[in-house]
């Protein structure tokens, strides 16, 4: 379980995002540390991370520290893996200290059952290609073959054949995304809350009566996350300040 207010975070692709991106995003952080209990990062924070046993991406250095520094102020932080950032490993879960999951988290924020998931290759015609080479991708053999290789080597690898997903915004307009997950709500009726990721297009609505689903967006685009408290989750701006900027909210007692 996660107390409440709980932030959620996706999509930030740090590595290609502006330093002007980054530095907004690291301001976040600072803001909210020792202000919050928990965390929630719901895919790509980075454009391409790996672990080597003595090596670590260089870009992100200062995110990785921010993000120690609030885990440190007693900020529980869940990091769910998306597409670009699936190999974590001892870095992100010992010095950094986040709960780091390859797949959906499930659970308890305050009363509000939850699920999110970064929402990679869950589209039946989009995404085929990519569902037949992440197995590959994600084999251990694969990965044994990746770290053999030198560090500057392999991130440029990784770098360059990243760009179309990176720079991708669905051209649906999520629409893709919003269709499976209100397929999903209506088959899991026990669920309150689903947010996905990956499609960079922020979202917040009821679905049925009770139901919402959520997207917290890409900074790749605009520096939006969502927020979750006993009364209400919104979709919420940030502007560099502890002031609160609102674009939507649901009431749950509407």
């Amino acid at each position: 379980m996660l107390k409440t207010p709980c932030h959620i975070v996706s999509d930030l692709h740090i590595g290609v995002a502006s330093a002007a991106t980054e530095r907004l995003f690291e301001s976040y952080l600072a803001a909210i540390t020792g202000r919050i209990p928990s965390l929630i990062i719901n895919g790509d924070l980075f454009d391409f991370w790996f672990e080597w046993k003595t090596v670590i991406p260089r870009r992100g250095f200062r995110t990785l520290a921010a993000l120690a520094a609030l885990r440190e102020s007693g900020t529980e932080i869940v990091y769910v893996a998306g597409n670009h950032d699936c190999w974590g490993g001892a870095v992100l879960r010992n010095d950094v200290g986040v709960e780091y999951d390859v797949g959906p988290w499930e659970g308890l924020i305050g009363d509000w059952r939850v699920r999110v998931e970064h929402g990679d290759g869950l589209r039946r015609t989009e995404d085929r290609k990519y569902r037949m080479v992440r197995p590959i991708m994600r084999s251990p053999a694969a990965i044994r073959l990746f770290r053999a290789l030198h560090p500057d080597w392999a991130t440029r690898l990784a770098v360059g054949s990243s760009g179309a997903s990176r720079t991708y915004a669905a051209k649906d307009g999520g629409a893709g995304l919003q269709s499976i997950g209100h397929t999903y709500l209506a088959g899991n009726p026990e669920l309150d809350v689903l947010v996905y990721g990956h499609s960079h297009v922020a979202a917040l609505e009821r679905v049925g009566k009770a139901q919402v689903f959520a997207n917290a967006g890409s900074w790749l685009d605009a520096p939006t996350y969502i927020e979750i408290t006993d009364q209400s989750i919104a979709l919420l701006k940030w502007t560099g300040s502890a002031e609160r900027a609102s674009l939507y909210e649901i009431d749950r007692g509407a």
